[in-house]
């Protein structure tokens, strides 16, 4: 089975793209996303987060929120808002934030790929968030949340990539936080096969962002495979909505780290005893770390430096050197108590799409005694814990910039 295959994708009618288009469901609050579909009776977002539509009060995993999605999409479908393509086709993808542009392919990837770990992953998944996307994927007949995926970057397909974007974008919008989202679809068989082919050559896909749709896609096969005497393989629901970029064209940003107490320390006493195990020095405002094994700090209304002792990074471990699990094995845990950083409440994730500032009030706030920097995970770790077979430590990766929801939907029956 190949890696990766066309398919008829729903899409936005023409010229509807900038009303359909919506951040991914994962990024924002229940409050948030009502807000942001005030004055949009077309956003993705009546989809994706179909509580928005509901009392305020609902159970965002009832069966009422999955039975609205679907009325939702069926509702965009008959107004002729959402249209789906009459041929398989790959689209090509592009994402640009303000110098930083990055070029993909939206295609259905192979589930069998993923079960046989050739679309290898790096992350374990919280089953109530996996039993969400079950639900959402099997009430929906689609899968509407694409997952982000790498490849190792080969000269080969950047130059088909490129060749293919020749020509101005079917869709061109810039969302409201200002990235400009371009899709150029292509279904003439020849290139589509050309798209496969070289595909086909790479070892291996990355989940990069997505895990719970993965494997929510998975179970849904699974159970679809099991109900159908006259299975192939072939049929739509052995696939998942992806987008593939080459790997040096992702961009990762720090995902930082906000803790409630000192664990009984006073602040001169923390700070003694961080210097047995890092170099501290104060700085004269915001430290942005500019090399692994380096971290910033900010207490007392003040930001440090620190740089943690060389002797201390298990280089030849592809989960420890990690600049999140040296933070956790050298401070974290053994300092501030926090064993486990996915259940312990007193430790908060902060991405770096928020900014150092965001930091440092969580801090002044009062709600927060200590807020750590640290230097983004970097793809080639990434993909190196991938290919061992480990399992990256929480919040390791914020991607930027984002897909969009609603700009290609895979639909699992033909």
């Amino acid at each position: 089975m190949s890696l990766i295959k066309p398919f008829a994708a729903l899409r936005p009618a023409p010229g509807r793209a900038a009303d359909v288009a919506a951040p991914p469901y994962d990024v924002m609050s229940a409050a948030e996303a009502r807000r942001m579909v005030e004055g949009r009776p077309w956003s993705f977002l009546h989809i994706s987060r179909a509580e928005v539509d509901l009392p305020e009060d609902v159970d965002p995993y009832s069966a009422a929120v999955y039975a609205k999605s679907r009325a939702n999409l069926d509702r965009m479908i008959d107004a002729g808002v959402l249209l789906r393509d009459p041929t398989p086709s790959y689209s090509i993808y592009r994402l640009t934030m303000g110098a930083h542009r990055q070029t993909g392919l939206v295609a259905a990837a192979s589930i069998e790929a993923y079960d046989n770990e050739r679309i290898k992953r790096h992350e374990l998944t919280r089953p109530i968030k996996e039993d969400d996307r079950v639900r959402q994927i099997d009430a929906l007949n689609a899968q509407t949340g694409p997952v982000l995926l790498a490849c190792r970057a080969r000269p080969d397909i950047d130059a088909l990539l490129a060749r293919l974007v020749s020509v101005p974008a079917e869709t061109d919008i810039t969302a409201a936080d200002g990235v400009r989202h371009e899709l150029w679809p292509v279904a003439d068989a020849a290139v589509l096969a050309e798209l496969t082919a070289a595909f086909e050559g790479l070892d291996a896909l990355y989940i990069a962002d997505g895990h719970h749709r993965c494997a929510a896609a998975s179970r849904v096969a699974a159970m679809r495979r099991a109900a159908n005497p006259d299975h192939t393989g072939a049929e739509p629901y052995n696939f998942m909505l992806a987008v593939i970029f080459p790997h040096d064209q992702m961009r990762i940003l720090d995902y930082n780290r906000v803790v409630k107490d000192l664990h009984g320390h006073g602040v001169d006493a923390f700070v003694q005893r961080l210097s047995v195990v890092f170099a501290i020095e104060g700085a004269p405002g915001p430290v942005r770390p500019e090399r692994p094994g380096e971290f910033g700090m900010y207490l007392g209304g003040h930001w440090y430096r620190m740089t943690l002792d060389p002797a201390r990074i298990p280089y030849d471990d592809p989960v420890g050197r990690l600049d999140v699990s040296l933070l956790q094995d050298n401070l974290i845990c053994p300092i501030l108590g926090i064993q486990d950083p996915r259940r312990d409440d007193r430790i908060d994730f902060v991405g770096g799409i928020r900014g150092l500032e965001a930091l440092a009030a969580r801090v002044d706030s009062g709600e927060m005694a200590v807020a750590f920097a640290l230097f983004p995970t970097r793809m080639e770790d990434l993909m190196a814990v991938a290919d061992a077979g480990e399992v990256m430590p929480p919040k390791s990766t914020w991607f930027e910039p984002k897909l969009a929801d609603g700009l290609a939907s895979h639909l699992l029956t033909d």
